[in-house]
């Protein structure tokens, strides 16, 4: 047999295992590429009813009203604030090139309760936004005579914040904390009165006019 005709077996011998690990780590490549672009999720399994929600023995306009002042003393910039819905935003800096906002927002609807009661289910959410800090280039026109104008990049550049992430909270514990705060705000009697609405001075009840006896005048006749 010639000596080419074996060369070239061997050389195709060596090729076969090599073109099956480069297949194979193409394959690979390609799946671990694939499992970085999945998002990972909790699934919503809604079983519980409990995280966003409570009910109270109020008015709506008496518990929004509450969330309304729990959301304020904590330092809550309200943006909204009606019978029904009441929303409110903070900002937060837990680094110095982190940027964090937390939008929280209550609806208060009817419940139907027994025996004509009162009751009223609030329901509370709060989306949290980060922000981060991103490099823009600078970059500035420069006319050259007959060749128009041409743009050319400067070495320095601006920071801007972008938005990098958006969530909504389903920490249990942060949720309870709030109703806690809005249930002492009802319990003190301080959500009567409807949002933005001045109290009513009270009324001096009027004195009553006083009258003096006159003595009679004697008889000139």
């Amino acid at each position: 047999m010639p000596s080419h005709f074996n060369s070239f077996s061997s050389a195709s011998s060596f090729r076969t295992p090599v073109l099956v690990l480069s297949l194979l780590s193409a394959l690979v490549l390609a799946g671990c590429g694939s499992a970085s672009r999945r998002v990972s999720y909790e699934p919503e399994e809604f079983d519980s009813t409990t995280t966003h929600t409570r009910n109270y023995a109020a008015t709506e306009a008496q518990t929004c009203e509450a969330a309304r002042r729990a959301l304020l003393s904590q330092g809550y910039m309200v943006t909204a604030a009606n019978a029904d819905l009441v929303t409110g935003r903070k900002s937060f800096q837990p680094a110095s090139e982190v940027h964090v906002e937390v939008e929280f927002r209550v609806v208060c609807a009817r419940e139907g309760g027994k025996s004509g009661k009162q009751s009223t289910v609030a329901f509370a959410t709060a989306l949290q936004d980060r922000y981060g800090i991103k490099k823009v280039n600078n970059s500035a026109s420069v006319g050259v005579g007959a060749f128009g104008s041409l743009s050319l990049p400067f070495a320095g550049s601006d920071d801007a914040m972008v938005k990098v992430a958006s969530e909504t909270l389903t920490d249990e514990r942060f949720y309870d904390r709030f109703f806690t705060l809005l249930d002492r705000f009802l319990e003190g009697g301080g959500a009567d009165a409807p949002p933005d609405m001045p109290a009513e001075a009270p009324t001096t009840p009027p004195v009553p006019a006083t009258s003096f006896p006159v003595a009679p005048s004697p008889n000139r006749g």
